[in-house]
């Protein structure tokens, strides 16, 4: 079920407007990127009514710390004060980092979520987790803050590339390979264009939110959702500095793809199934190859991950297709040898 916060809907200008009302907030900060501006926006400002908005660049390189302080320096002109609201319209990066100012403005300001991503529909908006970028690694401050609300939009995605949906797609296959496989095996045995986004959408967020309300600081079971982040996320943080940026779900084909190879040589994943699921991806994503010269520094970025203990990098591994355990601590040589999976494999 989803958490309580959370709410999918296809009317979303009377809900919001109805949820607004009823709350009788002063003041209303909406912060968008120039995409949700201009393609989001517009299809809930009148339910919105008076508001400031908050514009900021879009992509992760703009998720850091500097992007905050200009928020909160815009919040404290306008003399938000903590009877007010702020309203996150965009993916994750809006999500994450519009959240951590709400929440740590004057000690925490109301915001809920209105995310227009695949990827923040099914992952980055629910279960907490918010925080911004710094020093090259990624979402390095931060802290656990629940929305007010999450509403959920699927009309939103259409708005969306085919690029970014895929890219939110990565974290749909994730659930599916982590916590249940009649679902993996619905999205493996269907075309892309065959996908019923609001079912999907739905079915992501129960799973999610299943996890989280189990384990909502992340001292367990929730570190099973990091299936495919160890990796991925090294990557990501590696090629955002470069002129080969990679979207979010992308760096995680690559991580689940290495991190499945782990899986198989450290846990009890199935030869068939690492070979099932490195074709999947293969199919759907066209990854490419990274240089080898590059493994030790993307190997190295690990050593910040969130998860790790006691100085051991730790890896979220497949038991099998729809199960999922954590804390394992792999011998850095395996690491090595699933980049080179991962590159054979993809050749």
């Amino acid at each position: 079920m989803p958490l309580d916060n959370v709410l999918v809907t296809n009317d979303l200008p009377s809900v919001l407007e109805k949820y607004l009302t009823d709350h009788h907030y002063n003041k209303i900060a909406v912060i968008v990127d120039e995409n949700t501006e201009k393609h989001c926006l517009p299809l809930v400002v009148d339910a919105i009514g008076d508001h400031w908005l908050f514009p900021i660049k879009s992509g992760e390189l703009n998720k850091t710390l500097a992007t905050c302080e200009a928020l909160w320096e815009a919040l404290t002109e306008m003399s938000f004060g903590r009877k007010d609201l702020v309203i996150n319209l965009g993916g994750g990066v809006i999500g994450d980092m519009g959240g951590f100012v709400a929440s740590t403005y004057k000690r925490g300001i109301d915001f809920i979520n209105l995310p227009t991503t695949l990827l923040s529909q099914v992952d980055a908006s629910i279960g907490g987790k918010l925080g911004i970028d710094f020093n090259g690694f990624k979402n390095h401050i931060g802290i656990f803050k629940d929305p007010k609300k999450v509403f959920v939009y699927p009309k939103f995605i259409e708005t969306l590339s085919r690029r970014e949906l895929y890219s939110g797609f990565a974290e749909v296959i994730k659930h599916g390979l982590i916590k249940d496989g009649q679902y993996w095996d619905s999205l493996a045995y269907q075309s892309f264009e065959e996908y019923d986004w609001e079912k999907i959408i739905a079915q992501s967020i129960g799973i999610k939110s299943e996890v989280v309300e189990n384990d909502p600081y992340e001292g367990g079971e929730r570190k099973i959702l990091n299936f495919g982040h160890t990796l991925g996320h090294a990557v990501e943080t590696f090629f955002l500095e470069t002129d080969k940026k990679l979207l979010h779900g992308e760096a995680i084909v690559v991580g689940m793809i290495c991190e499945a190879f782990l899986s198989q040589k450290f846990s009890s994943l199935k030869t068939q199934e690492l070979h099932k699921i490195t074709s999947f991806l293969k199919e759907k994503y066209t990854p490419k190859p990274i240089d080898t010269k590059h493994f030790e520094e993307i190997i190295s970025l690990t050593s910040q991950d969130k998860k790790n203990q006691s100085g051991n990098v730790n890896y979220s591994l497949l038991k099998s297709i729809g199960s999922c355990g954590f804390n394992y601590v792999v011998p850095r040589q395996l690491v090595i040898d699933s980049l080179f999976y991962f590159n054979q494999a993809v050749k």
